[in-house]
């Protein structure tokens, strides 16, 4: 197939699911061309197969604001004219979906035909609680794709019920490369980190309000009382000032390391013991699974697709949102008891291969495609 994939070139796990999805796609000998306004952070290296177009944006005096909807619109149609696609897929309702509708409906009137798999990852269903001018385009939006996917069951639902929308939504989980994340040795790296044997906490994340980082370090500071630990936090974002100053009001920054964006991540995971993920939403956590990879046991909030990841007592704890006080009893319980924690890092490991071993999900979304397209 020659598929057209469009999503926000970031850090977040829209981001890299897309890009991951279709660097696979392309080793399994399908053309994949990714259209975004820059390219995607994984796209580091040359990969057969893989061809990447930048939206143009137009910066004429008129427009206070710019036009992507339309400029990305604009690069849909040309790459699929010239370039012959037979599917587009598009991750994040706004704005890719609608860009995907228009090129669709542009293609129409010259009898041409392209089909548009819309893949909704959680911010750009909940966005609409903030903005709820949104609330039509994004129900219009889902409606009008060829296919939907949801990368949880709590996403489907949670669409379902919102949007009011008469979509039958396939629900693909996010996937991991268990070749990349595994556990291995990290020695060097944790001594540096923890030089007189200390257990390590690890966070990573976009700093913003709805990962309530500030609640890891709290969970820290209670930790610290009963086990000497540190904690990594990986990441940057608008909560990171927060954080650090937090940090040295409770007289704890010694213990924390702000490492900023990173690409090592397995290395920096298997330097640590535990993985601490208290967000306030979080469509399916694909940072705790990255961990679960690595044999990393993970302490969560009870909220949104984390349930569907984390298994309680088994796999790691699920907790209230904000429950700072049972999170750090969780932690220190499996800090302080070996054999409940060898247990749950190999459940952690084993689960992750079960269920979301990019061997197992790519096909899925193959699956998919050929259904969409012979529909």
């Amino acid at each position: 197939m020659k598929i057209g994939i469009t999503c926000y070139p970031t850090y977040g796990g829209s981001g890299v699911v897309a890009t991951e999805l279709g660097l696979s796609l392309a080793k399994l000998g399908h053309q994949v061309h990714f259209i975004s306004y820059a390219m995607p952070h994984r796209l580091n290296r040359f990969v057969e197969n893989i061809y990447y177009h930048e939206v143009e944006m137009s910066n004429y005096p008129l427009f206070e604001h710019s036009l992507y909807c339309l400029s990305l619109t604009s690069k849909m149609l040309e790459v699929i004219e010239y370039e012959n696609l037979d599917l587009m897929h598009v991750h994040y309702a706004i704005p890719h979906a609608i860009s995907a509708y228009l090129a669709r409906q542009v293609l129409h009137k010259v009898n041409k035909n392209i089909k548009f798999i819309t893949t909704l990852h959680g911010t750009d269903i909940t966005l609409v609680g903030l903005e709820p001018s949104f609330m039509p385009i994004v129900k219009f939006s889902i409606e009008e794709s060829d296919g939907v996917t949801a990368v949880s069951r709590f996403l489907k639902e949670k669409t379902l019920t919102n949007y009011n929308v008469q979509k039958n939504i396939e629900v693909i989980y996010n996937f991991i490369d268990l070749e990349i994340y595994k556990p291995h040795s990290s020695i060097e790296f944790r001594k540096h980190i923890a030089p007189n044997g200390e257990k390590v906490l690890v966070h990573t994340s976009n700093f913003r309000p709805v990962k309530r980082v500030p609640d890891v370090i709290r969970i820290l500071e209670k930790v610290n009382k009963e086990i000497p630990t540190k904690l990594i936090l990986v990441g940057d974002g608008p909560d990171r000032s927060e954080c650090e100053r937090l940090s040295r009001e409770l007289g704890i920054h010694q213990n924390v390391f702000f490492l900023g964006k990173q690409d090592a991540l397995t290395e920096i995971l298997n330097a640590a013991d535990l993985f601490l993920l208290p967000s306030q939403s979080e469509s399916f956590g694909l940072s705790a699974l990255e961990a679960m990879a690595c044999g990393k046991p993970v302490v969560s909030s009870s909220v949104g697709g984390l349930p569907e990841l984390v298994i309680h007592n088994e796999t790691g704890f699920i907790a209230e949102i904000g429950d700072i006080e049972r999170m750090s009893k969780y932690t220190i319980d499996l800090l302080k008891n070996e054999k409940k924690y060898l247990t749950f890092s190999k459940n952690s490991r084993e689960r992750a291969e079960k269920f979301f071993d990019k061997k197992n999900i790519i096909p899925q979304y193959i699956e998919y495609y050929e259904k969409i397209l012979n529909g």
